[in-house]
């Protein structure tokens, strides 16, 4: 993967940062999508190759009723992939720290409708696209709640583990492939660890007597990479959806595939997109979905997800008045 300009995302990252004790939106960076897709031979003003939308889950924050009294909640930031701009994780947990000693309200609730306003409006400003935030501290009915198409291949991910009006979701694997399971003994060599796509390789299903309507569902918790400016590791975990009628995808070249990201420097979001591009590359009449879950560093855990139609994305994921499910990993 190409090497990128990190000069605009640079003012907070791999810098000695003072943390304000008064809320201040002109923390927040921004950094242009295009930089990364450009690489992958996406050129301004032309249509996607993929649907998305990226999910943040941020976890430390906080702010102060107006008698002092602490309030604290989890925030669940979601917007779509066709915006310009996305924003740079550690400029929002700095913005999101400048809250705390805010009195912003009389009551709990009014604290977080005032974080919730805040933060919706000064993303939107900033990245110049639609934002939704919700907090599990701010109860919302369901008539409000967005429209989010369910996926029409009966989403094998979310399970509900509680029957409360409030229920609690987990990713539900068991339909799913994990890679390591598969290649633990296949005696597959691991020698790759910059992005290496000539490892991906197919399967004709008609000399493997697939079924030509089945979807590929795959996980690995192997995946790695580095942030792009600090070279800190990112650790997170990765799900790939497939469906070609005439080809499979080889499960061992896979996870080959994922673990030569281990070496590279590039955002969560940069890292989702070149694995949709490089599988759509090679399967161009496929579904294919790719979710990428990242671990929590520095108070947040990013989580973006790329498919080839709307009706793919996975609901729970892309709904923020949904409680996001967690990886054993998060």
């Amino acid at each position: 993967m190409k090497e990128l300009d990190n000069t605009a995302v640079s003012k907070h990252l791999g810098q000695t940062s003072s943390y304000k004790s008064t809320y201040d939106k002109s923390l927040l960076v921004r950094e242009r999508r295009q930089n990364n897709r450009e690489h992958l031979g996406i050129t301004v003003g032309e249509e996607l190759p993929f649907v998305g939308t990226d999910t943040w889950n941020c976890y430390e924050v906080s702010a102060l009723t107006n008698t002092g009294m602490p309030v604290s909640c989890v925030l669940k930031i979601v917007y779509g992939c066709d915006s310009e701009y996305i924003v740079e994780s550690k400029s929002l947990k700095l913005y999101l720290n400048s809250f705390n000693m805010e009195r912003l309200g009389r009551k709990s609730i009014d604290v977080y409708n005032e974080i919730l306003s805040k933060v919706q409006l000064d993303l939107e400003e900033l990245l110049e696209t639609e934002v939704h935030a919700q907090s599990e501290g701010f109860k919302e009915s369901s008539d409000s709640a967005l429209s989010w198409n369910s996926p029409a291949n009966g989403d094998p991910l979310i399970m509900s583990v509680s029957d409360s009006a409030d229920p609690v979701f987990a990713w539900d694997l068991e339909r799913y492939t994990t890679l390591e399971d598969v290649c633990c003994d296949a005696n597959i060599v691991f020698n790759k660890y910059v992005e290496t796509p000539g490892l991906l390789r197919l399967v004709d299903k008609e000399l493997e007597k697939f079924d030509a309507h089945e979807y590929q569902h795959f996980h690995s918790a192997l995946l790695k990479s580095n942030c792009r400016v600090t070279s800190q590791p990112d650790w997170g975990d990765i799900l790939v959806s497939v469906k070609d009628e005439k080809y499979h995808l080889d499960a061992g070249s896979l996870l080959q595939y994922i673990v030569s990201f281990r070496d590279e420097n590039h955002f969560h979001e940069e890292i989702c997109e070149t694995v949709f591009v490089r599988l759509k590359a090679l399967l161009p009449d496929a579904d294919i979905r790719v979710m990428c879950l990242y671990a929590r560093r520095g108070g947040i855990d990013i989580n973006p997800q790329r498919a080839s139609s709307i009706d793919m994305l996975h609901t729970h994921l892309a709904n923020p008045y949904i409680r996001h499910c967690k990886t054993y990993k998060q």
